[in-house]
């Protein structure tokens, strides 16, 4: 029998943490309450026509933490389709509530982990984009391992991807803006956006979280990297 080089999903190198973190009282209300109106389970397969009730392009956000840019997005983006995933429940209830009141019909959530999701849950070809903003940048040379953005990853990524499809990722760690660009250099399947081959002014698709923008007064960096897929399905 034939054994599989890659490691199991439980023996991979987590990416994150899971830090819970402090409910307020509006978060567990819209994780008591709203739960089944805007998250997904990670042991169904779902036909995400059916779940939008639509077909329109899908983009997914990994790790949005508070989801107020991904709120944004959706809002000025009605004729796109998002899935956000996160593993912190805090801010998968703060979305949600945020979805609640604003009435955002367009953004279904996972609460689980993305690299699960993108494997096991969503169809080869079928992403119009991927967003990864400000990942964990594992800043200790000895934990750089636990990186999301390393080869399989990208590779994970291109499989997903609809030709012309795009994974837009930003930070402000410029040592991992650095390691991000050689990975995704390497990649035969992508090609950088960027006219200078290297980062992207931020586009204005992409808001300023507040954590941004208190980076940038204090004489903060930030690196996007925005790269299409060039493979045909």
């Amino acid at each position: 029998m034939l054994m599989s080089s890659e490691p199991s999903f439980q023996q991979r190198i987590r990416s994150f943490i899971r830090r819970q973190g402090r409910l307020t009282t509006a978060q567990q209300f819209a994780l008591d309450n709203l739960w089944d109106t805007y998250c997904l389970k990670p042991d169904v397969t779902y036909d995400y026509q059916q779940v939008f009730g639509r077909t329109a392009p899908m983009i997914v956000e990994i790790g949005f933490g508070n989801g107020e840019s991904l709120v944004d997005m959706a809002k000025n983006n009605p004729d796109k389709n998002y899935l956000g995933i996160e593993v912190h429940r805090p801010g998968v209830g703060h979305l949600m509530m945020l979805l609640h009141q604003q009435q955002i019909n367009n953004v279904r959530i996972y609460c689980h982990d993305a690299i699960e999701i993108l494997e096991n849950k969503i169809v080869d070809h079928s992403l119009a984009g991927v967003h990864l903003f400000f990942p964990d940048p594992w800043p200790k040379k000895k934990h750089h391992k636990r990186r999301i953005v390393r080869s399989s990853f990208v590779h994970l990524l291109t499989k997903k991807l609809v030709q012309g499809g795009y994974f837009h990722t930003a930070t402000d760690w410029q040592n991992y803006a650095e390691n991000m660009l050689l990975i995704l250099n390497a990649e035969p399947s992508l090609m950088n956006s960027s006219s200078t081959g290297d980062y992207c002014e931020r586009p204005e698709s992409r808001p300023l979280t507040k954590f941004e923008q208190r980076g940038l007064r204090l004489g903060h960096g930030v690196w996007d990297l925005h790269f299409t897929n060039n493979v045909g399905n």
